[in-house]
């Protein structure tokens, strides 16, 4: 089957109602960035970071995926799909997607604040105990901290995320604005070649001299398009 590359951002989950950093209104207005999505702010102080982070998964736990989540894990059915995500919510696994690189970490695990991608110390939270607490420590006897990438931090499945993107014989981009890195420098590993189809409702500034097809409706929208799109050119799996 032919592999079918995806990389996700924002723009999908927003469709489920979770909002982002970027958005107006809810939860992101009451924090500063700085204060809550650095180390810089951990550091200062944890107890608000972890405050903001148990807010953010009660709200990820009342939203469904929506559509298009479901959709790319249909395409699983045709196609070998790996989908590279910006996201930290579940809700590529919850509509059943089986491979998934979060490049920016998950909101339900949590890990040691010494040795943050130690995968011994990783932990996934259950949805009837979400919390954490100062005090709740990893193995190693640090403070429990979010696994998230913060901004100023490596991303360390970047190289992963790359060396996906260059099997892609399909790559579809959606919901993001290409203007984040180090994701937004994925598509310079697609093979010579391969279709790229972006789905994104708003006109997209991509500095690629890369042919792309703009699908220029929302997400859920544009993956009903896209599927139809490989039907009609039978793009074989």
């Amino acid at each position: 089957m032919k592999k079918v590359i995806v990389l996700t951002g924002a723009g999908v989950s927003a469709e489920s109602g979770i909002s982002t950093f970027r958005d107006n209104g809810g939860l992101w207005e009451q924090y500063d960035v700085e204060q809550v999505c650095t180390p810089e702010g951990w550091t200062k102080d944890p107890s608000l970071v972890t405050q903001f982070y148990n807010l953010r998964r009660k709200q990820l736990l009342q939203v469904k995926p929506c559509q298009a989540h479901y959709l790319l894990a249909e395409l699983e059915k045709d196609y070998h799909v790996a989908i590279i995500t910006q996201n930290v919510d579940n809700l590529h696994e919850q509509a059943g997607s089986s491979n998934v690189i979060h490049l920016h970490g998950e909101l339900m695990k949590v890990t040691s604040s010494l040795q943050p991608n130690n995968e011994k110390y990783i932990r996934t939270l259950d949805a009837e105990n979400p919390e954490v607490k100062i005090g709740d420590l990893a193995e190693d006897g640090s403070q429990l901290r979010p696994f998230i990438v913060w901004f100023g931090e490596p991303v360390p499945q970047i190289e992963m995320a790359a060396e996906i993107s260059s099997l892609a014989d399909i790559y579809v981009i959606i919901g993001t604005s290409l203007n984040v890195y180090p994701a937004a420098g994925l598509t310079q590993f697609v093979p010579d070649g391969c279709p790229i189809y972006l789905i994104d409702p708003k006109p997209v500034k991509w500095n690629s001299n890369r042919p792309f097809t703009h699908i220029m409706k929302g997400a859920s929208e544009g993956m009903k398009e896209l599927m139809e799109l490989l039907k009609s050119k039978k793009i074989a799996t």
